[in-house]
């Protein structure tokens, strides 16, 4: 088995995330790809993000796109126009420019079918990966989709997640934070370093997480 990557939220930023999987991390189809969701929307490359994925599956790769608060609400929205405005708020006419689509009615069978597929959760020995996190509540934390794509925990007392470690997105974070998490080793552990957000506020890059040797790689959103 080759090893195990997973990536944050790339939110359109195509540029960087054909860099980061094909020459930071240098992708083999031995190895293991999991993305913790939210590929489109507020970056202007959405289509090309999810094409770039559909063509690494298509290829032979052994990828795993999970769902995000995102994608989900594209969903949403192709289900209920009641829900329209909150996505358009989320930046969801981004997507739709990108599209070339004026209404999400009119997506193409090829993407939704994408977008339909995506699951919420990806268990991988004794990690969990998700876009947001989980219901320390539930006795089934595993039943409740709006945790799994909106609400974030440092930490999570469940005896389902007993010496297990979370891999989430959702929330952005500084790669200063995301590695002293890793130095601490603690349970959970955060990768949305902000990529879209640009290097202003602290953010501005794509990260992947090599989850077996807890190293991270970077591509900066410099534009």
């Amino acid at each position: 088995m080759g090893r195990l990557f997973a990536i944050g939220d790339i939110h359109g930023c195509f540029d960087q995330f054909y860099e980061l999987v094909t020459e930071v991390i240098n992708l083999k189809r031995e190895d293991r790809l999991i993305l913790l969701g939210d590929y489109i929307d507020r970056g202007s490359r959405s289509r090309e993000v999810i094409d770039f994925i559909i063509d690494l599956g298509a290829k032979g790769f052994d990828i795993k796109p999970l769902l995000g608060n995102h994608e989900r609400m594209l969903l949403e929205s192709y289900t209920d126009p009641g829900m329209i405005y909150q996505w358009y708020m989320n930046s969801g006419e981004s997507t739709l420019q990108s599209l070339e689509i004026e209404d999400v009615r009119e997506i193409s069978e090829k993407y939704l079918n994408f977008f339909s597929g995506l699951e919420y959760y990806e268990k991988v020995g004794d990690y969990f990966f998700v876009h947001a996190g989980f219901n320390d509540r539930e006795e089934d934390p595993f039943r409740d989709i709006y945790h799994m794509v909106w609400e974030s925990r440092l930490s999570y007392s469940n005896p389902v997640f007993e010496g297990k470690r979370i891999i989430h997105g959702h929330r952005p974070k500084t790669l200063g934070y995301v590695r002293e998490q890793i130095r601490r080793k603690s349970q959970v552990i955060p990768i949305d370093t902000g990529c879209v957000y640009g290097t202003s506020i602290g953010y501005g890059y794509l990260t992947a997480l090599d989850v077996n040797q807890m190293k991270l790689y970077s591509v900066m959103n410099d534009q």
